[in-house]
């Protein structure tokens, strides 16, 4: 309008990450990366750079890392040090449009495998490729690929957990809400290597823009004739629903997912037998999660041995993080297995608020445990976090400085637990309650004697 060539275009994107710094701007092809915009610096930034080419270093990111206002997205550190795999959409196109994911590859390998690949040879890559599953528990992908292929039976079904129960986790909101199409072809590839005609992505309800938006790429994939009877003209069919879990934490338990998505009382049950064998109504079942069925379609396009170059000899690949707390660029990140714990708090995560002491940062939610400065060179990934007492999770990291109480921190977590046991079995209960009540006291300077031995035996 201002003089500007027609040629100028406004994407809306997902999250680039940088949740701290928003709403931001990236201005293509120069590469700069403008944070914290509001109206006033949005007009000022068209008239002297859309117009006059003058970048406006006051308003672009500024690198508490380097210590300086930095332009170019490239060279800031919180980019630089990941390794975009899982993510590699989100912040990059448009998530609302079919044709921007197809643009960046997409479909390509659900493309691939149709034309080309028996469901055996699918399981054979992915076992190859050492992907494990990023929901927390770490199972080789093609083991379980491989068991709901040999599972017996005609009907099965392809299940999503995008149940991200975790405080301070939103690695699945964050992928479903800027590129929900990779997640879609990830189950697609999957139901084709076990032989699932069905399949269900089961969502919390605290999300709504994540379901607003994996719906629309749902109805534009029917549209397209991606999902449905006879998928890219082969004998393939394969259709999707979405089922909105009711924000119980124990719903990102597998059984308790299936009873949900079944309409009963969201309750773990006992194994066996697993869900390979007998999960959705009663039928051999896979559960992958969200993070897990991104990585899928990469894999297939540029093969295992690419991805086997990626992380550790043990964990391969990259992790996505929530990185929440007492940290200066709290967002989303993805970096390579065995990346060093310093370099995530502070060169990605730019160090600790108010340049305060770093205390300890709490992994793998409820389950995890903390790592301490002690603990600040570990290399992440599943064995060494394993080792310390603590566990990768789903990928919440949430960091504390000096003036945190680990005891209030122990009581915080508690107090979750014990709001979100389904109450099924007695020890967890009563047990969580007995224990909150401990740790409230001690919080309270109401400790006694025996209050430590009493919680290290409940």
């Amino acid at each position: 309008k201002n003089g500007l060539s027609e040629s100028v275009q406004v994407l809306v994107t997902g999250c680039m990450g940088t949740c701290a710094s928003g709403p931001v701007l990236l201005v293509e092809p120069d590469g700069v990366f403008y944070t914290k915009m509001d109206y006033e610096k949005v007009n000022d930034m068209v008239a002297r750079h859309l117009l006059n080419d003058e970048v406006v270093e006051e308003y672009t990111f500024y690198d508490n890392y380097q210590k300086k206002y930095i332009p170019k997205i490239d060279d800031i550190s919180f980019f630089k040090e990941q390794v975009r795999i899982a993510l590699r959409n989100c912040g990059k196109m448009d998530y609302s449009s079919l044709d921007a994911y197809i643009a960046r590859d997409g479909y390509a390998a659900l493309g691939k495998i149709l034309s080309g690949m028996s469901p055996k040879e699918v399981v054979e890559e992915m076992k190859k490729s050492g992907l494990r599953g990023r929901g927390g528990a770490g199972f080789p992908l093609g083991l379980k690929w491989e068991a709901g292929l040999n599972a017996a039976g005609d009907e099965k079904y392809m299940v999503c957990n995008a149940d991200e129960g975790d405080p301070g986790a939103f690695m699945d909101r964050s992928i479903l809400e800027g590129d929900p199409h990779s997640v879609i072809e990830g189950l697609m590839i999957g139901a084709y290597a076990i032989g699932a005609k069905n399949g269900y992505i089961y969502v919390r309800a605290e999300y709504p823009l994540a379901i607003e938006r994996l719906s629309n790429a749902i109805e534009q994939a029917r549209e397209r004739g991606l999902l449905g009877e006879k998928v890219l003209g082969s004998e393939f069919s394969f259709d999707l629903n979405i089922r909105i879990g009711a924000g119980a934490f124990v719903c990102g338990e597998e059984t308790a997912l299936l009873a949900s998505i079944e309409g009963k009382r969201g309750e773990p049950t006992q194994k066996p037998p697993f869900p390979f064998e007998s999960g959705l109504f009663e039928k051999p079942t896979i559960i992958n999660n969200i993070e897990t069925l991104a990585n899928v379609p990469c894999i297939i396009n540029k093969g295992a041995e690419w991805y086997q170059t990626i992380g550790t000899e043990k964990s391969k690949g990259t992790k996505v993080f929530a990185l929440a707390g007492d940290i200066v660029n709290t967002g989303i990140i993805e970096v390579p297995m065995g990346t060093i714990l310093g370099d995530i708090i502070y060169k990605i995560g730019g160090g600790i608020v108010g340049g305060k002491n770093f205390k300890a940062i709490q992994s793998g939610g409820p389950s995890g445990g903390c790592l301490t400065k002690a603990h600040l060179n570990t290399r992440v990934d599943y064995e060494s976090l394993s080792e310390l007492g603590a566990i990768m999770g789903s990928g919440a990291l949430i960091v504390m400085d000096e003036d945190t109480c680990m005891v209030d921190t122990a009581r915080y977590f508690m107090d979750f637990i014990r709001d979100e046991s389904c109450g099924k079995c007695t020890p967890c209960r009563v047990g969580t309650m007995r224990m909150l009540e401990i740790l409230e006291r001690i919080t309270e300077g109401e400790g006694q004697e025996g209050d430590i031995q009493m919680l290290e035996e409940l």
